[in-house]
């Protein structure tokens, strides 16, 4: 196991991600979907300058990316983005393509329950296709209800999964599955050989290690079940805007870098522009809390 982090979290030029990464003893990082945002030869550069490799891609399910959306143009045009992601991810030396099926913040369904199933396997084949044909693996991943209607649990995409294809795996998130799972133990062991990938956060979705979860437990979990991936942190910091805010530097200006469509998606995870001092302090703060424990 080794860990490896997002970069979307926080808009910068990806060389200032990569060598915070490197600073504080991350192995590698799972890049933002937007394969038209990176020239991958630039970016396996600063990777190789810092000793970090490319661990894979996130899809970031903007508005109008759904698998399951009842316009048929637009599943087709989320595929080809999909497809695209692959490629990025291929052409940067990753393993890992993680996919939402479904766009992020969309709770309403737009068909019944057997015909959204048939679009997302439909889709996920078209794409795991691509993968395979990259030498890349799919891995769907299941969010809390309050942030999609389709796929919430481990068993869910677990499900999901196996409809798709034999090779098809998940990527489960702590966040996540301390919402949805009446048991994040038994969760994991389920899931076992089909966990491609995990997303780590602490309940509160702040930095591993500034919440509730036992982390302890849920490492010692993953190496139960074989698990040798990334622990890839996805903290999304809360706006605090009352006098009990413990973090009064937390946030920052609105960055050039940052387009609408990427701060609305930030702000629809309850979060904002954190400064460059508060987000580095949460990157460190994850590294110390689980470097000593997947060594």
């Amino acid at each position: 196991m080794h860990l490896s982090m997002h970069n979307w979290m926080r808009a910068e030029p990806i060389e200032v991600t990569i060598r915070r990464l490197a600073k504080y003893g991350y192995e590698s990082i799972e890049i933002g979907g937007e394969p038209d945002k990176y020239d991958t030869k630039v970016v396996r550069g600063y990777l190789n300058e810092n000793g970090i490799r490319c661990w894979g891609a996130i899809s970031l399910m903007f508005t109008g990316l759904d698998l399951i959306q009842a316009d048929e143009q637009g599943r087709a045009n989320t595929v080809d983005y999909l497809k695209k992601c692959v490629t990025m991810v291929k052409e940067m030396d990753g393993e890992i393509m993680s996919i939402v099926p479904s766009e992020v913040g969309k709770v309403n369904a737009q068909a019944d329950p057997e015909t959204e199933w048939a679009w997302g396997v439909e889709g996920l084949k078209e794409v795991n296709a691509h993968a395979q044909k990259e030498g890349i693996r799919v891995a769907v991943e299941p969010l809390n209800r309050f942030e999609t209607n389709f796929i919430n649990r481990a068993d869910q995409a677990v499900a999901l999964a196996e409809a798709v294809g034999p090779d098809v795996g998940v990527c489960l998130d702590a966040f996540h599955l301390n919402i949805e799972e009446a048991n994040m133990r038994k969760a994991i062991q389920e899931a076992g050989p089909r966990i491609f990938d995990f997303h780590v956060a602490d309940n509160n979705r702040m930095a591993c290690g500034m919440g509730a979860l036992n982390w302890r437990d849920i490492v010692g979990t993953l190496k139960e079940v074989g698990y040798d991936g990334a622990l890839t942190v996805e903290f999304v910091a809360p706006l605090d805007r009352t006098p009990a805010n413990p973090y009064t530097h937390a946030t920052a200006q609105a960055e050039a870098e940052l387009t609408a469509e990427q701060l609305k998606f930030i702000e629809d995870h309850g979060s904002g522009v954190l400064s460059e001092e508060f987000y580095s302090w949460l990157v460190e703060t994850t590294a110390h809390t689980l470097l000593p424990l997947i060594k």
